[in-house]
């Protein structure tokens, strides 16, 4: 057997090649069996005995004890002259393996690649809390970067449950922690945005609604949301339901919405608009009125399915109603990276849309979900999360490439 630094004479034992009165043997070593003859495999594969009360003789000895490993040059120790590498014949005037690691150990300072990182050394509640200051931003400090005109961004897909809601309440969120106005548009009438950000939405609250409908200003019905000051909300009631009834006999019907937002005092650098999952009027009011369409896409199969009668519908309203209208941002949602389903379904989207598709992916987490429980977005329920720090670059994906594209 060749002295690779894991055996050696029993009497020369330990890391530190003192020899031991009784000749003791590390019990991992089968001592009736052991001999030196090299066609016999070592009884325990990759590990270095250890005797007991020396296990800390050599510093920088992996927590297993692999003597192999420690010292990075033991493999060039050739056996001594006349040896025959034979683990039971050792020049007794030889320098024991185990000294040997000992001393190139304390030359080279080697620290065992078991040792963690600076990175991994960090307690995961200490890396969650850093998560956390980053997106909550308190000081106010950091920013991000804002446009140079207003933004107006249309969520859509018509098909339901793909993350339409959550994706708009989050980045909205996200974008006024880092020194953005920006105004949320409650255009579904089940009012989800609403209730993730707080803002009441009963029947008798002033709404969309009353905009679209009885031409009420934006600015009478737009309300701060609390904790957040540069984030406005327009909250949406179960009235809102009827509108597209109503809508059908109103003159320039498709431009309502966007003549209200053109009207509005105040200056946003983003307006988000969470559509209802269908292509009625509601949504072609916010197709006219944006002037970019952010989709969410769900990675599983029937979210694909229904893509392409979103985009003929985009193409229609972008050749008859707003020719400026642009599918500018692909997002991501629900990843699950167990599924060999996702990953086909992230590597067709980005094939098909390019450099679209955010890099940003937002996971499948739980705390997404839980937060508007509380009335909250995750970037203020969880803001250490898995959930938060992908809306979080996702938000910042996307505020970079505005002025990118602005320039």
């Amino acid at each position: 057997m060749h002295d690779d630094g894991r055996y050696d004479d029993p009497q020369v034992t330990g890391f530190g090649g003192r020899r031991s009165a009784g000749g003791d043997v590390s019990r991992e070593t089968d001592h009736s069996t052991w001999s030196g003859d090299s066609s016999h495999p070592s009884p325990v594969v990759g590990r270095a005995p250890a005797v007991r009360g020396e296990a800390a003789a050599a510093p920088g000895v992996g927590p297993r004890g692999d003597a192999g490993r420690a010292a990075p040059h033991a493999d060039s120790v050739s056996p001594p002259p006349g040896s025959g590498g034979g683990a039971g014949t050792t020049d007794p005037t030889a320098t024991p393996a185990g000294e040997y690691g000992a001393t190139e150990v304390a030359e080279t300072a080697y620290v065992s690649r078991e040792t963690p990182t600076r990175e991994e050394d960090d307690p995961p509640l200490a890396m969650e809390a850093m998560r956390a200051v980053q997106i909550l931003n308190p000081s106010g400090e950091v920013t991000m970067p804002r446009p140079e005109r207003t933004r107006v961004m249309c969520v859509a897909n018509q098909k339901g449950g793909v993350g339409k809601t959550t994706t708009t309440v989050n980045l909205a969120v996200a974008l006024a922690l880092h020194g953005n106005r920006v105004l949320v548009i409650d255009l579904d009438p089940q009012g989800n945005a609403s209730t993730g950000l707080n803002v009441p939405h009963h029947t008798g609250v002033p709404d969309v609604y009353d905009c679209l409908i009885d031409s009420v200003p934006l600015a009478e019905v737009a309300q701060g949301v609390e904790g957040i000051p540069n984030l406005w909300c327009v909250p949406a009631t179960i009235d809102l339901a009827g509108a597209e009834i109503e809508l059908v006999s109103v003159v320039a019907r498709e431009s309502r919405l966007a003549r209200a937002i053109a009207a509005y005092p105040g200056h946003f650098d983003y307006v988000f608009i969470d559509c209802p999952p269908s292509l009625g009027l509601l949504t072609v009011n916010a197709l006219v009125a944006a002037q970019e369409v952010l989709i969410p896409i769900q990675c599983e199969y029937y979210a694909l399915e229904g893509l392409n009668q979103l985009i003929n519908n985009i193409n229609l309203v972008r050749q008859h109603l707003n020719p400026s209208l642009d599918v500018s941002t692909i997002l991501l949602t629900m990843y699950d990276r167990r599924t060999r389903l996702a990953d086909a379904v992230e590597q067709d989207v980005r094939n098909h849309f390019g450099d679209k598709v955010l890099q940003a992916v937002i996971p499948r987490n739980v705390r997404v979900s839980e937060a508007p429980s509380y009335g909250q977005s995750v970037m203020t329920y969880d803001p250490g999360s898995r959930g938060a720090t992908s809306y979080f670059e996702a938000a910042q994906e996307i505020a970079e490439r505005g002025v990118k594209e602005s320039r």
